[in-house]
């Protein structure tokens, strides 16, 4: 294995711990959706009791059976890394984690961290030629064949789950989710642009992966 695969997937471990941490201790802790998967998957917990960490896997398998059609080994390697490393870390925090932010009386401070941290998180995993789960594959295909750029992809999709939230959620609590969301987007974009040392971006992950 070359030292840049090793590179990657210590990259998108990292990713998929900060968007763990992210959605446990910062959207779930305050009662913040999320759009997407995930926040099918928030969702989900706040009115079955089922865990992130499981239903996410469940959404995601279609995508995986896609992804073993159409994509290189090493994306699907890529992939099953975030995906699973996702809901490892999401469960030990569940688990273990003794850390509780409670913003309830500073909702505006929990929408931008959330939306920093996980789109930091998801940011380090795309730029890494991964992906956390089907969703990441969904938007990484919307992007290719759209030109949209792959945070306003999340965005458009995210969205449209948010606007599920309003059947569960408090409006403020969805209005606070959104712009969350929305800062996730712009994060997403950046952290995949960002430029090292003044040389070439790392791949994006729609270019790395082309056939």
């Amino acid at each position: 294995m070359s030292k840049q695969s090793i590179r990657s997937m210590i990259m998108i471990l990292l990713g998929t711990f900060i968007l763990a941490f992210g959605y446990y201790h910062i959207n779930f802790q305050n009662d913040l959706s999320d759009g997407g998967f995930i926040g099918l998957s928030l969702l989900m917990k706040y009115v079955f009791n089922f865990s992130p960490a499981i239903s996410v896997l469940f959404l995601d398998l279609p995508f995986f059976v896609l992804a073993f059609f159409r994509e290189s080994p090493q994306f699907i390697l890529r992939m099953s890394l975030g995906a699973i490393a996702f809901s490892l870390f999401y469960k030990l925090f569940e688990w273990f984690s003794p850390l509780v932010l409670d913003f309830s009386h500073t909702m505006i401070v929990a929408s931008i961290l959330s939306g920093l941290v996980t789109g930091l998180g998801a940011g380090l995993v795309l730029r890494s030629g991964g992906a956390t789960g089907g969703e990441d594959l969904l938007c990484i295909f919307a992007s290719k064949y759209t030109g949209i750029s792959i945070g306003n992809v999340f965005l458009i999709l995210d969205l449209i789950v948010l606007g599920l939230s309003l059947f569960f959620l408090p409006l403020n609590k969805v209005l606070y989710t959104i712009l969350a969301v929305f800062i996730t987007g712009k994060v997403i974009n950046w952290t995949i642009r960002f430029e090292k040392d003044d040389s070439q971006p790392l791949h994006e992950p729609m270019i790395m992966f082309e056939k």
